[in-house]
């Protein structure tokens, strides 16, 4: 079992940064690749970025590259996603999400956050 409370949403302008974190419970966290997806209304759940179980092997969607940092810090059981220069089209609930394979697809992912909203007004 693996349970995932993400944090740090809120409202940002354009141009601006924020920092989301999602807390792990569980020793077993280190064992975990863990990926930040994001769902905006009336879209499908996206794939942002993924991390494998180390945090030496990283990946973005294209059109937050650059922008976007992911990382972990398992000593303290904690993801977290680094955004920088966000766009209004960045708007969107921001989920964590923890599973055994490193991957874009949802359905690789057991454990989900119940999400956190980011909102980037222009």
């Amino acid at each position: 079992q693996v349970q995932l409370v993400e944090s740090g949403g809120g409202l940002v302008q354009a141009g601006g940064s924020l920092t989301l974190s999602c807390a792990a419970s569980g020793r077993t966290f280190t064992t975990y690749a863990m990926a930040w997806f994001r769902q905006a209304p009336g879209k499908e759940r996206e794939f942002v970025a993924n991390i494998n179980w180390s945090g030496r092997v990283t990946y973005y969607t294209d059109s937050v590259k650059g922008r976007f940092t992911i990382s972990r810090d398992n000593a303290k059981n904690t993801l977290y996603l680094q955004m920088n220069n966000l766009k209004p089209e960045d708007t969107a609930v921001y989920y964590c999400a923890a599973g055994k394979e490193l991957g874009r697809t949802p359905t690789l992912y057991n454990y989900w956050g119940q999400g956190t909203q980011v909102t980037v007004s222009s």
